[in-house]
């Protein structure tokens, strides 16, 4: 039992960031909140025949076992229990929708059923991975799955461009010169990156920064909030504190009392 991580060779390697296999058994806390991502992840849950996800009113939403959780700006809760044996997919940002064809924009903050995207074939997947022998085995069935069922195998130049300007420095003030030094219109431009990565420029770059705030202090036994905000590019203190709570649905100071194992996933007592 144990997590286990492959990266993808190319021409996947452009869209997919990485596929991981875990298999362990479930934890002492029911709910899990998952902080919002731009990188959209291909979840096929094999413990289960669906998976469950839950609002801040903890009303449940039930998914076929195999969903894509598009890419969000909102975090929301899981059920752990049901998270014992699951293979994923983890896309680069805008990653995902040159792989199955769709607009990211149009399912953002949501989860889709696999067998929308894929049909029939989501369940044939689903299926030999609960027939393979190993996580390994699991892993590369995923890998050559994508390879077969991907639509094009990279993201638009320039949002590729986009995102690797806007990851080094995740400025909003930035974002006309990032679509002039793509040589597009800032109309053009934000249409273009909203249909692939599923939101705006400036909401991509405002989430990039609340992960390097994330990030930074996720494993700090103290933490000096206001030198955090200042070298993290917001105006002060005040202002980190909102985007923090917009994103994640939590205070900074109740994220650092509750933060688990993994800096994107907080257990709920």
């Amino acid at each position: 039992m144990a997590f286990t991580a492959m990266p993808p060779a190319a021409p996947l390697a452009d869209l997919v960031e990485t596929l991981w296999d875990w298999d362990v058994p479930a934890p002492a806390f029911a709910l899990e909140r998952m902080l919002p991502s731009a990188r959209g992840q291909l979840v096929i849950n094999l413990a289960e025949d669906e998976t469950r996800s839950y609002d801040d009113a903890l009303r449940c939403r039930r998914h076929a076992a195999a969903t894509l959780d598009a890419p969000s700006h909102r975090s929301f809760l899981i059920d752990t229990a049901e998270q014992v044996r699951v293979v994923g997919v983890v896309f680069r940002p805008g990653g995902a929708a040159p792989c199955f064809g769709e607009r990211m924009d149009s399912v953002a903050n949501t989860h889709v059923d696999l067998d929308a995207l894929a049909g029939d074939a989501a369940g044939a997947l689903r299926q030999c991975l609960l027939d393979a022998s190993g996580a390994h085995a699991r892993l590369r069935i995923v890998h050559d799955w994508l390879l077969r069922r991907m639509r094009a195998t990279r993201r638009h130049p320039a949002v590729a461009h986009a995102l690797a300007l806007l990851d080094a420095s995740p400025d909003v003030q930035r974002i006309g010169a990032v679509a002039a030094h793509c040589r597009l219109s800032p109309r053009r431009f934000g249409q273009i990156f909203r249909e692939q990565v599923g939101m705006s420029p400036k909401r991509y770059a405002r989430l990039q920064r609340f992960h390097a705030v994330v990030t930074q202090v996720h494993g700090a036994a103290a933490v000096d909030w206001a030198a955090v905000a200042a070298d993290a590019g917001f105006h002060d203190q005040p202002h980190l504190a909102h985007e923090f709570r917009a994103f994640s649905g939590m205070t900074p100071g109740a994220y650092l009392a509750a933060r688990g194992a993994w800096p994107g996933h907080v257990p709920l007592p």
